[in-house]
């Protein structure tokens, strides 16, 4: 199996939103991570991620844009957002989101056993609170709200609040809520 070119494949011709590929049992999984990005492009997107953070909004949301994220109108990005540097391209955010303080967006996990990579989709008019983490593979539904301090692991559907960690179902909510 050609890691890079599955990899590559999921990444720019797949409509699946997750690929989870298996380890060898004698593999170095922290050396892994160099078959499937190119180390210089994942320091150049951290350096841009790094920058974006001083950059008023709508100068930082053009730089995202340039290393690859998919980002609508009026998309407010707080000033330290974390960006998973490895495939910023995986991420798409909509019209009208809110990332709070400190969010935290994955698009790779390594693991003992494998890695997993994954589309991260935020609809329109969804907030995600400070502190909230978001894994990869996950789409959050339009007029979503993820409360402060959550782990979001799992689908959200449109127009409902969820919150903890991991996050769950508080209530439906309005469409107007945000």
């Amino acid at each position: 199996m050609d890691i890079k070119k599955e990899v590559k494949g999921f990444v720019y011709g797949s409509d699946n939103d997750i690929l989870v590929l298996n380890h060898d049992d004698n593999i170095n999984v922290l050396y892994e991570w160099m078959k499937v990005r190119n180390p210089a492009r994942v320091i150049f997107n951290s350096v841009i991620i790094r920058l974006c953070k001083i950059l008023p909004l709508k100068l930082k949301n053009s730089m995202l844009r340039s290393i690859g994220m998919k980002i609508g109108k009026n998309a407010g990005i707080a000033p330290d957002v974390d960006i998973d540097p490895f495939y910023p391209e995986l991420i798409s955010i909509g019209d009208n989101v809110v990332l709070g303080w400190k969010v935290n967006i994955l698009c790779h996990e390594f693991t003992a056993k494998h890695m997993r990579m994954g589309r991260v989709h935020i609809e329109n008019n969804v907030l995600v609170g400070a502190f909230s983490s978001i894994r990869c593979g996950v789409r959050i539904g339009e007029g979503a709200i993820v409360a402060m301090d959550s782990y979001v692991n799992k689908n959200i559907p449109k127009n409902e609040l969820w919150g903890g960690i991991p996050a769950k179902k508080i209530r439906k909510i309005g469409k107007n809520s945000l």
